[in-house]
C-alpha cells in the first residue's frame, strides 16, 4: 500500500505545472469535448507508466543492495531541482480532428510521446525500482496523473491562470528531495 500511496502523491505533485497538465488545459480549451480528452490521457499514462515502472523495476532487479538506494535517492533529489524548472507548451494542437475517437488517439498520442523522459516517468521507473511492485506503482502513479488531469481539463485555462504555479513547483520539489532524503538515509 506504500507504494501506491507514495506513488499518487509524488506523481500528482510532480504533475501540477508539468507540460502534460499544460497540453490537458490546451487541448481542453481547444476541442471542448472532455470524456475523450480524459480517456485519451489515462491510456496513454497507462501505458507509459506500465513500460516505466518495467523498465525500472528491472533496473531494481539488477542492482542490489545499497547501489540502489543511492540511485533512486540521488534521481528525487534530482527530481526536486528539476522539478522547479517550469514547463512550457509553446505548440497548439491540430483543432481540426472533431470526432471522439480522433479526439482520443491524438490526445492519446500526444500524451504517449510528450511523457517519455517526463519527471512523471521517470519517477514511476524509480519508484517500481525501490518499492518493486509495478501493479501499485503504476496505479498508483496512473491515479495520481489523472487526479491533477481531470480537472485541468474540466477546468481549461481558468484553472491555470488561478494557480499558483511557483509554489506548487516548489512543493513538488520539496516532496521529490524528501523521498530522495528519505531513501538516502533509510538504509
Amino acid at each position: 500500500m506504500e507504494a501506491f500511496l507514495i506513488s499518487i502523491g509524488l506523481v500528482s505533485i510532480a504533475e501540477i505545472g508539468d507540460k502534460t497538465m499544460l497540453l490537458a488545459i490546451v487541448l481542453a480549451a481547444a476541442w471542448r469535448r472532455p470524456l475523450p480528452i480524459i480517456l485519451g490521457i489515462l491510456a496513454a499514462t497507462l501505458a507509459n507508466h506500465a513500460f516505466a515502472a518495467g523498465a525500472g523495476a528491472v533496473l531494481g532487479h539488477f542492482m542490489h543492495g545499497p547501489w540502489v538506494r543511492w540511485v533512486v535517492g540521488v534521481a528525487f533529489l534530482g527530481f526536486a531541482v528539476w522539478a522547479l524548472i517550469p514547463d512550457r507548451f509553446d505548440e497548439k494542437p491540430d483543432i481540426t480532428v472533431k470526432t471522439f475517437k480522433g479526439i482520443f488517439w491524438t490526445t492519446t498520442a500526444a500524451f504517449f510521446v510528450i511523457e517519455m523522459g517526463d519527471k512523471t516517468q521517470v519517477a514511476t521507473a524509480m519508484l517500481a525500482a525501490q518499492f518493486q511492485n509495478l501493479f501499485l506503482v503504476v496505479a498508483g502513479s496512473t491515479l495520481g496523473m489523472m487526479l491533477v488531469n481531470i480537472p485541468a481539463v474540466l477546468l481549461g485555462e481558468a484553472a491555470a491562470k488561478r494557480l499558483p504555479l511557483n509554489w506548487i513547483r516548489m512543493a513538488a520539489a520539496a516532496g521529490f528531495a524528501a523521498t530522495g532524503l528519505w531513501v538516502l538515509l533509510a538504509g
